[in-house]
């Protein structure tokens, strides 16, 4: 029995990188899934894929930063498939200058991405999960939301955000049936999504199908099972 059939999935930021390989792996266990994300061509090419692999989706252009377009994604998702059991907010930005090198239209646009964006998709995914009777909201934050370093002031910053909103958003869906998690990953070979395992190997990065396993472990869960937060670092990495 595949771990996900007859559930709804929307993935934003899957027309690449992490985001594509949680919706390819999730259409694998039979999750519809909606692939969200700026570039429609390329989340056409996902979509091709988990059609390929014998399963459901479906493409829609989302910028996660404009509110409108969200909550237009989530009333796409229940037109077509009737509700939304599961939402990973993926789409996100890196920027990476010291802080007295960081001009403010780079950090409005490192937290507009990051943090607004997720805002925007757990406030309307959280809406619809509600009037449903329940749902999954998995939120990608990054070990530089749980430690800081030099060069990561406006990335940590934002990634330190979505845990607060997570942890918000986990005690406000007790009573709603939503649960709600963060991922935590460290260097991820995500520009390597379509390489062969032996070449994600070589580079000594974590492989974005182990954070899709990370996903699909927390989306397999039992009902009264909930994972509040999974850090995912590469191996010797200091903790």
């Amino acid at each position: 029995m595949k771990r996900l059939m007859h559930k709804v999935a929307i993935v934003t930021g899957s027309s690449s990188g992490i985001g594509k390989a949680i919706a390819l792996r999730f259409g694998e266990e039979g999750a519809k899934v909606v692939v969200a994300a700026r570039r429609l061509a390329l989340c056409e090419e996902t979509v091709h894929q988990i059609r390929q692999q014998g399963g459901e989706a479906l493409a829609v252009r989302t910028d996660v930063t404009d509110e409108r377009q969200v909550e237009a994604l989530i009333q796409r998702a229940v037109t077509a498939y009737g509700r939304v059991d599961i939402l990973v907010n993926n789409a996100g930005i890196f920027g990476g200058r010291r802080i007295a090198e960081t001009t403010t239209a780079a950090f409005d646009e490192v937290l507009n991405v990051n943090l607004r964006g997720t805002f925007f998709c757990c406030r309307a995914g959280f809406r619809q999960m509600t009037a449903q009777g329940g749902g999954l909201i998995l939120n990608m934050s990054s070990v530089a939301g749980v430690q800081a370093w030099a060069g990561t002031g406006a990335y940590s910053a934002s990634k330190h955000a979505i845990m607060a909103l997570t942890r918000s958003l986990a005690e406000e869906g007790k009573a709603h049936r939503i649960k709600v998690s963060a991922i935590c990953p460290a260097g991820v070979a995500e520009d390597l999504v379509d390489a062969s395992p032996e070449e994600i190997l070589r580079s000594e990065k974590i492989s974005p199908f182990d954070i899709a396993e990370t996903a699909l472990y927390l989306a397999a869960l039992g009902t009264y099972a909930v994972v509040h937060q999974i850090v995912v670092d590469r191996l010797g990495a200091e903790w």
